[in-house]
């Protein structure tokens, strides 16, 4: 690495931790001072308190990185722009697409880590601060109530159609899958269908165990059913898991465009359910929107560098107050249109990979148009 290229990235990760700390503090701060009387309703420990936010600190680093690199970027632009750095260096033969390969780096790196953040850390970590409430309430009450999700259906075919399975469950527990009647009709490959009704039903060691079983086989030809009854059945080739219901109980509860943007699904999940539901036509264009939004998201930070340099690097002396101001327009802009975008795309009105990747597109066109400006 150049003595350059070290310069420029230390004049850059100073004030990206300061933003990056001080928006997190922001944040926090300020939903702690919204759901500070709840959480004293409930009584929370400050230790649980501590908990929650420590489990929501990777989304909202998935939110803030971005936005922090780029005020850290036009300061740090401004301020060499200011004190005639950039023009030095430029004088030198240093061209502007050579000062930016350092900050393409760093925004390289970054959308990796923040796509690795959104996909493996921030599902299961909102999933466990959103317990901790609930878990503090029931303890007020005195009782042990489990969360329950009631009347839940799932759809699950595998060998290209020829074994499908419907499962209807009265209640369904969020926490460790247990199931209240459970109600699974299957339909095999060798033509037959079962009915299985049974009391309840648990995931035990990856293998789902019906307990107080009825069995009702039909045959492929008009025959009365044959009936038996157990007191346990064990279906280990029942591949559904656990996982995959929550999944279909997620995309379920996905019925308007603010579920939609603050829902938390992974694109292993969605390729899973797009997988497990081909049919699925109502869905569609949500999942397809929510799955092409999920792989683009991350790349903000590569299009922040693109759309910072014409900004900041522009010659002149400049007061660093301009960088933030061109900071909060640019944010603001990028948030309605993506907002825009996520409702066309949502509802079909847009192609959902147009719909999501519009917003990087849009500004990283804009960013090197800019660019080819102030070269």
């Amino acid at each position: 690495m150049r003595l350059l290229d070290r310069y420029l990235l230390r004049e850059l990760l100073i004030p990206f931790s300061y933003c990056l700390i001080g928006f997190l503090i922001f944040l926090i701060s300020g939903d702690l001072f919204a759901h500070l009387s709840a959480f004293q309703k409930v009584r929370l420990k400050p230790l649980e308190i501590a908990e929650y936010y420590l489990l929501t600190t990777p989304q909202m680093l998935v939110l803030v990185v971005p936005i922090a690199f780029l005020l850290a970027l036009l300061y740090a632009l401004t301020n060499h722009a200011r004190h005639n750095e950039l023009t030095a260096m430029r004088a030198a033969g240093v061209s502007l697409f050579r000062l930016s390969m350092p900050y393409l780096a760093l925004g390289f790196l970054l959308s990796l880590g923040v796509f690795a953040i959104n996909e493996f850390l921030a599902p299961q970590n909102l999933d466990a601060a959103e317990e901790i409430l609930p878990s503090a309430q029931e303890r007020k009450k005195g009782a042990a109530q489990k969360d329950w999700e009631s009347k839940v259906g799932f759809y699950h075919s595998q060998d290209g159609e020829k074994d499908r399975r419907w499962w209807v469950v009265e209640s369904y527990n969020l926490v460790t899958g247990e199931m209240i009647g459970p109600h699974v009709t299957w339909l095999p490959p060798d033509g037959t269908r079962l009915e299985i009704l049974a009391k309840s039903a648990a995931w035990v060691e990856r293998v789902w165990m019906f307990t107080n079983v009825n069995v009702l086989q039909y045959s492929a030809v008009q025959e009365p059913p044959t009936q038996d009854t157990k007191e346990f059945l064990p279906m280990p080739v029942f591949v559904e898991t656990p996982e995959q219901f929550m999944s279909q109980i997620k995309i379920n509860k996905l019925n308007n465009l603010r579920s939609v943007r603050k829902a938390q699904l992974p694109i292993r999940e969605i390729l899973e359910y797009k997988r497990l539901h081909p049919g699925d036509t109502h869905n569609r264009a949500m999942l397809d929107t929510k799955l092409h939004g999920r792989l683009a998201d991350p790349w903000r930070c590569l299009v922040v560098v693109l759309i910072a340099l014409p900004f900041g690097a522009a010659t002149g002396r400049r007061n660093v107050a301009v960088g933030v101001a061109s900071s909060i327009l640019i944010c603001f802009t990028y948030f309605v249109l993506l907002q825009l975008a996520l409702a066309l795309g949502t509802g079909g009105y847009v192609v959902p990979w147009v719909a999501a990747w519009s917003p990087n597109a849009f500004f990283a066109i804009l960013g090197l148009a800019l660019i080819w400006r102030v070269r």
